[in-house]
């Protein structure tokens, strides 16, 4: 017998106080995001974020995002110095996080840091989002709505195939605008590439890959993984692969014909989707430049292709 369906709601107020509703009795919601749809708790409930682990069958080690409304609520959570603050003022609301010292009195369950003396912090720029913020009235831990190494959600119909009834309610604001999880940025450096380039936040491009100890979310080596295996940086696919293309190279799906990045970003994770539904055998991908946002395009695709 196949899972029950989650329900799922067009944003709106009716939408918006269900889901309050369900965080408030400590159950999950699913919200777009401009970057990817997140997975939502109350932060502050240790069985609320228990239960986002659960649904997401994601490892204690792990730690979450904590989304908060605006700069004066991230800084009753944790401590900024002059260069965070900085950050904050020109890039939030928006899909960067970062990893700053927990206050003592911050009252954030201690499963949401995985036992950490920092939090991840990040003020969303989507409707739904800061809607659900403003009702709950509490800070919300956020990670995307799929199944722990799956690949990351960037429509509802994506959630509702990849957790079904684990999730209380999917709200559907159609598809999420940035289409890579927010950029990571921990004392000047970034640990996860995202939507925010180096170039745009004046740091240098780095990248941490590990299957050892987390210092914060993102850092996963195998990560956004569809079932099937998958060849990056392919002009030509084979006769039993879904070829995922860019630029020049057409393929079954096009992330971008006109070689847009920024477009082909928002297109990524629903064209692996695609492929990985189809009756291919594998997936191709076509080679993607490695600059501003395609940094962290190639970021995701090697995580994705790394078993």
């Amino acid at each position: 017998m196949a899972d029950p369906a989650p329900r799922i709601l067009p944003y709106g107020e009716a939408a918006i106080a269900e889901a309050t509703a369900a965080i408030a009795h400590g159950d999950v919601v699913a919200t777009p995001t401009e970057t990817v749809y997140g997975l939502a708790g109350d932060a502050t409930r240790s069985d609320a974020v228990a239960a986002i682990y659960a649904a997401k069958g994601r490892p204690s080690f792990n730690p979450l995002i904590v989304h908060v409304a605006d700069l004066a609520a991230a800084e009753r959570i944790a401590v900024f110095d002059d260069r965070a603050r900085g950050l904050a003022t020109r890039f939030w609301p928006g899909p960067l996080t970062l990893v700053l010292p927990l206050r003592a009195d911050a009252g954030i369950a201690r499963a949401v840091t995985a036992g950490l003396d920092t939090i991840a912090l990040r003020v969303p720029g989507h409707r739904a989002m800061q809607a659900l913020l403003a009702a709950c009235g509490r800070p919300l831990a956020a990670p995307s709505a799929n199944a722990s190494n799956a690949i990351s959600p960037t429509r509802a119909e994506h959630v509702a195939a990849s957790l079904g009834a684990r999730v209380a309610l999917i709200i559907d604001d159609g598809a999420c605008a940035a289409g890579l999880e927010s950029t990571i940025v921990h004392d000047g450096v970034i640990l996860r590439p995202g939507p925010l380039s180096s170039e745009a936040l004046g740091l240098p491009a780095f990248r941490v890959e590990t299957e050892g100890e987390i210092t914060a979310p993102g850092q996963l080596a195998s990560h956004y993984a569809p079932r099937k295996p998958l060849r990056l940086d392919v002009a030509s696919r084979k006769s039993d692969e879904w070829l995922i293309g860019f630029g020049e190279v057409m393929g079954d799906a096009t992330l971008s014909a006109s070689g847009d990045l920024i477009e082909a970003a928002a297109k990524l994770f629903d064209a692996l989707h695609r492929a990985d539904a189809s009756d291919r055998a594998g997936i191709a991908v076509a080679p993607i430049p490695d600059h501003g946002i395609g940094a962290a395009i190639n970021d995701r695709l090697r995580r994705a292709a790394h078993r």
